[in-house]
């Protein structure tokens, strides 16, 4: 299913609230073909005026998705493993590991942050959930 990435959801952890919204950029060729897409995830607490924003580019080693068949939000690797950027626990989990590397979405300022960064850590906590 596809959400709209204007839309904010709210994702509460202990006695905070957070927003959280996730577009997918690109630039249109002149054939119609797309090239650098992109999907970020912005996060920001619902006290603070900052915010963190998770940027997964595409890349020779990282999948985006840009249509069929890999499911809007989805970002993975060559070798299979994916997350759903539209799936709370996923959402829940990225924030974690951001703030294990210091940063805070509750700051006065927005972070930018590679995601493909966090992303073995995250796909191992999200698979250990699973189980």
């Amino acid at each position: 299913m596809t959400r709209s990435g204007k839309r904010k959801r709210h994702l509460t952890i202990d006695d905070r609230t957070y927003l959280w919204s996730l577009r997918h950029t690109h630039h249109a060729l002149a054939d119609g073909t797309c090239e650098d897409c992109c999907e970020t995830l912005s996060i920001r607490s619902l006290e603070g005026r900052g915010g963190l924003r998770i940027h997964f580019p595409y890349g020779p080693d990282w999948l985006v998705p840009d249509g069929y068949p890999q499911p809007s939000g989805t970002v993975g690797t060559r070798d299979g493993r994916t997350l759903n950027l539209h799936e709370p626990g996923t959402v829940r989990a990225l924030l974690d590991e951001a703030i294990r590397h210091g940063l805070n979405p509750g700051e006065p300022t927005t972070e930018e942050l590679d995601g493909w960064t966090l992303f073995d850590a995250v796909h191992k906590t999200i698979s250990l959930i699973r189980r």
